[in-house]
């Protein structure tokens, strides 16, 4: 059975979805868009598979006597000379195609992406945020906030703002679907409920946010406006509680030695109507009264004139696999020359005798004779080249080792707040660019739930009073005093007395 998208024949659309169009997306462009995003995925979270779980012998077959017995994500940039294999996107992560008689060679794998892009999240949602409604109202801003902070502690509170700068990092934008519960629909009513606060805080509570990774996002844009989504489709691979045979999703998706049901599971939403389909046949489909659509789009860092945003993954992996290689050629360089070794001439025997003290060895030959060779030698162009990779990643990601609380080198007085300021000014920066971004798409989820609270006749509110800021605590270490002080000459100049506690961490907190 193919799409059905009667439903979405509504002519208000901007563009309606054409069925042609959909498979392609479904069938081509999704499996693109999987490889693309899971590669970033891969070499962010550097997964280790046993050797017996690759899917394939060849890696097994060429691993010498300095071989693991595990892979790494990241080995998929390393050069053939040290796997044996050489990659392609079709054989996956983990697979490969051998290369003649080339064994496997040491393999060192420093993963410096995971890091940099925690210390991103940790910078950016690190510490509570805070949100302030600018509802002319009083007692309305204050119910406000208290119900922008039950709907955000219903969905995980700071653990789902952390997921979301993970997935924005990572992927270069993050999607949120603000999926109201049972619970709202059955409340919809055509007049304004009277209910209390108390009951409005539980209905808010039954909103989810759900985050939609990038492997299953495929928007379809309007094609007059880049920044405007006419319909949302996600398309992905859902595993079920159920056993099933070794099928063709099995054997494509499902993992070895897992022999659970796996669906092909595609979802359609427009600001009007909804569907489900499930290995192609509609299983579930039904209207939207909110009259727009209930996602918000949120890049990681701002890239003109496309959906995506900047990934932090990305243009670090070319350099990480140069990262990986040197470390690699040095650790088989280490290895052969760590010990001493022995060239035997004109011996009887030698390779049966160790080279040992209390051994001796006789002939008759004068020409025998015994050479000594190895032994660890430095290089300093190696290390030189390895520390210069370091830094190149350093400048493209904005995050030096003292973001992490490695310090390798003297830095002088850094006790000023100043001072501390300019040597992280490149992670201080970045990390205001992303406030924007995830600030205004935190924003836009706050203001799409009071809407839908509002078009359900649950809790009534107007455009003005939908308008919230979003209050980001300092990411570097503080100084109370200072902060006390600011607030108080703050006060003095009229500041809100609310404003001044939040951005001191009181009050309405996330």
């Amino acid at each position: 059975m193919g799409f059905d998208l009667k439903i979405f024949g509504d002519e208000t659309l901007v563009e309606s979805l054409d069925v042609e169009y959909l498979e392609w997306l479904v069938e081509e462009r999704a499996a693109e868009v999987q490889t693309h995003f899971g590669k970033m995925w891969e070499y962010y979270t550097n997964p280790i598979m046993d050797l017996h779980r690759t899917g394939t012998h060849t890696i097994g077959h060429k691993a010498g006597e300095n071989g693991k017995c595990y892979v790494q994500a990241q080995e998929y940039g390393l050069p053939a000379r040290i796997t044996g294999l050489v990659r392609c996107a079709e054989a996956g992560m983990f697979g490969g195609r051998p290369v003649g008689d080339i064994r496997r060679k040491e393999v060192v794998i420093e993963n410096d992406i995971a890091w940099r892009v925690n210390a991103a999240v940790d910078f950016l949602f690190g510490k509570p945020i805070s949100v302030v409604s600018r509802s002319p109202d009083g007692v309305k801003r204050a119910e406000i906030e208290g119900i922008i902070k039950a709907v955000f502690s219903a969905n995980g509170g700071i653990g789902f703002l952390q997921d979301m700068a993970v997935l924005g990092g990572v992927y270069g934008f993050v999607d949120c679907m603000v999926r109201p519960g049972r619970e709202i629909y059955e409340r919809i009513s055509d007049s304004p409920s009277n209910l209390s606060y108390e009951v409005v805080l539980g209905l808010a509570r039954a909103i989810g946010l759900e985050l939609i990774e990038a492997p299953r996002a495929l928007p379809v844009l309007d094609e007059n406006d880049y920044r405007k989504v006419v319909y949302y489709v996600q398309h992905f691979q859902q595993a079920r509680n159920q056993l099933a045979g070794g099928g063709v999703l099995q054997r494509l998706f499902g993992r070895e030695g897992d022999r659970r049901k796996v669906v092909s599971v595609t979802e359609i939403t427009s600001a009007e109507a909804w569907q489900r389909y499930e290995d192609e046949e509609l299983v579930a489909e039904g209207r939207l009264p909110w009259g727009f659509l209930p996602v918000v789009h949120i890049q990681n860092l701002a890239q003109p004139f496309y959906y995506e945003g900047q990934s932090d993954v990305e243009p670090l992996m070319p350099i990480q696999d140069e990262l990986n290689t040197r470390l690699s050629d040095r650790a088989s360089r280490i290895t052969m020359q760590s010990f001493k070794m022995y060239l035997g001439k004109g011996i009887e025997g030698f390779a049966e005798k160790p080279v040992s003290p209390g051994v001796m060895w006789h002939t008759d030959n004068p020409d025998a004779a015994i050479e000594e060779f190895g032994g660890d030698e430095d290089h300093p162009s190696e290390s030189a080249h390895i520390e210069e990779i370091r830094e190149a990643m350093d400048k493209i990601s904005g995050m030096t080792p003292l973001v992490a609380g490695v310090i390798r080198t003297k830095l002088g007085n850094l006790t000023s707040a100043v001072a501390l300021r300019l040597t992280m000014m490149g992670m201080l920066s970045k990390t205001e660019r992303k406030r924007f971004t995830y600030g205004e798409g935190l924003k836009n989820i706050a203001g799409m739930v009071l809407e839908i609270l509002d078009r359900a006749n649950i809790y009534k509110t107007n455009e003005r009073d939908r308008d919230v800021e979003i209050i980001f605590p300092d990411p570097l270490p503080e100084n109370e005093m200072e902060k006390l002080e600011e607030a108080k000459a703050k006060k003095e100049l009229g500041v809100p007395v609310e404003r001044v506690l939040k951005e001191l961490g009181y009050e309405t907190v996330v």
